[in-house]
Parts: structure tokens; C-alpha cells; sequence
């Protein structure tokens, strides 16, 4: 019997990358999360991560600490209100949020390179959406095809030949309504999951950011009830 292939998959703890986890374990990866603590304000998504990376028995999970705070520039680590109250049409309509963190995923995608070259895996699984998302420029699909380009120059086994890397982006093209009925159908608990940018002091989300509107709109679409309670 053939050994199971592996992936990096990047895991924030929110309702999109728990998804992306339970698609490639029905697909048949041994996965290997990674998280990432950059000094965000919502920092109740890593205990979300590390409960949703147990209840999926994945092979490893890693937490690794950037700071960006050192940067800011961003609604998430740095003293800048993150927006609220606005319906999904105006999160469309007006350009780049500021809850957008300068080159985040170009940096977690390097991470999780390195830990799939040193794993042995030949794929990473990332949910970026660019259809329900906030307009970030790094979650559409010709960043990811430019990404992917990159990494087969980048590794030493890639110019060996020992190992063509592929991105994995399962929810690209999938609404946040589709996102949910995909998950449910894969058994995904939804209640270990945390999408909130702006968490009260106890973790409970405040229902009106971007990540929270989006995320409720999705359940409600869908025709279910998210499960988490909100202030």
C-alpha cells in the first residue's frame, strides 16, 4: 500500500482554511498545518486553530510567530478602527480594506514552501476566495499562478527535480454559501471556527466587520445557522 501523499495546509482558524483542511483530508493528504501568530487583534483564531487542527487529527501543527506590528499599516496590527456595518455590495465596491496585512499570504505561502520542502510534501492547500472575500489583491488567482511560478524556481528539490510543488486553492471560485455547504457536507464544526476581526475581550465576535458579515451572509445563503454566539 502506497503512503498517503502530504501537504502543508495553512490553517488561520477561520471558516475558509477549517474547509480547505477537511477537503484535502477527504482527498486523501497526510496534512501538516500551519498557523501563524503576526500580532493580530484577533488573536482568538489560534486557540480556533489549535482545536480545529486536533479535531482533524492532522500530523503536525506548527505555530510560528511573525510580527507584524513592526510594520503596521494594517486595521489587524496596527491602532486603526476596522470597519464595520457595511453590507456586501460596499465591501465589493470600495477597493482594498484596510484590514488588508502588506504581503501576508506571500509570506505565510514562503513559510509553508519551506515546511513542505523539508516535510517531503509536494503540496500546499491555501483558501484564498476571490469571489465572497474583501478585495485583498493576494487572494486572486493570478497572484496564485505568479506564487506557483516562483516556488518551482525557488527549492533546491524543485531544481533537483525531486519535487513539483503544487497550490492547492479549493474555494477559489466557490461563494461563501457553497464554502459552508461544503464543509457541513464533510462534517466540519463550524463552532471551533473563529472569522472575527475584532473580538470582544472573551472572544466573542462582534457580527459587523467585514469577516463577520461575509461569514454570516454565507450561513444564511446556505440555509443554515452559524453556530457561534455573537456579542
Amino acid at each position: 500500500m502506497s503512503e498517503a501523499p502530504k501537504a502543508v495546509v495553512l490553517l488561520s482558524g477561520g471558516l475558509d482554511s477549517t474547509t480547505v483542511l477537511a477537503i484535502a483530508k477527504r482527498q486523501g493528504f497526510t496534512c501538516y498545518a500551519l498557523t501563524f501568530n503576526y500580532g493580530q487583534r484577533h488573536k482568538f483564531e489560534l486557540e480556533a486553530a489549535r482545536k480545529v487542527a486536533e479535531s482533524q487529527g492532522v500530523a503536525e501543527h506548527i505555530i510560528a510567530n511573525i510580527d507584524w506590528r513592526l510594520f503596521g499599516g494594517s486595521a489587524l496590527t496596527d491602532n486603526i478602527e476596522v470597519p464595520k456595518g457595511r453590507d456586501a455590495e460596499t465591501i465589493d465596491q470600495q477597493g482594498i480594506p484596510v484590514t488588508y496585512v502588506p504581503a501576508r499570504n506571500t509570506v505565510f505561502l514562503s513559510f509553508a514552501l519551506a515546511w513542505a520542502e523539508v516535510v517531503g510534501a509536494s503540496h500546499i492547500f491555501i483558501g484564498v476566495n476571490a469571489i465572497d472575500y474583501s478585495g485583498y489583491p493576494d487572494c486572486r488567482p493570478e497572484y496564485i499562478a505568479a506564487f506557483q511560478a516562483m516556488a518551482d524556481l525557488a527549492t533546491k528539490s524543485g531544481v533537483e527535480g525531486r519535487q513539483k510543488l503544487q497550490i492547492h486553492t479549493p474555494l477559489i471560485e466557490m461563494s461563501k454559501a457553497e464554502i459552508v455547504q461544503k464543509g457541513l457536507e464533510l462534517g466540519v464544526d463550524y463552532a471551533l471556527t473563529m472569522s472575527c476581526y475584532d473580538p470582544s475581550a472573551d472572544g466573542l465576535p462582534c457580527g459587523h466587520c467585514d469577516a463577520c458579515r461575509l461569514r454570516l451572509n454565507g450561513f444564511e445563503a446556505a440555509g443554515s445557522r452559524d453556530p457561534l454566539t455573537y456579542q
